[in-house]
């Protein structure tokens, strides 16, 4: 996974965001609720929707914006090598 912020730059640190804030909203919002998970059925999100790799990268960016406002750009989801979904939005 791959998240992708822009934005105006922090004067004081040079950042858009706080790494550590980041984490903690990745891992909040992503990571508790599909790490070492059945999609299908622990998530209710992908009950009814299919956990395509592209499925997944639109459902987390809704999952993050709410907590990363106009900061979120982009959702990549690597699902091999070869095979990355992207989603930027509506």
């Amino acid at each position: 996974l791959t998240v992708t912020l822009r934005g105006p730059l922090d004067p004081s640190t040079g950042l858009v965001m706080n790494l550590c804030t980041l984490k903690r909203i990745l891992r909040e919002q992503v990571l508790d609720k599909v790490d070492h998970r059945h999609l299908n059925l622990d998530v209710p999100e992908f009950a009814s929707l299919n956990p395509t790799a592209e499925n997944i990268a639109y459902t987390i960016w809704h999952w993050l914006k709410p907590s990363l406002s106009e900061l979120l750009y982009e959702v990549q989801l690597h699902e091999t090598e070869k095979n990355t979904a992207i989603y930027r939005g509506e």
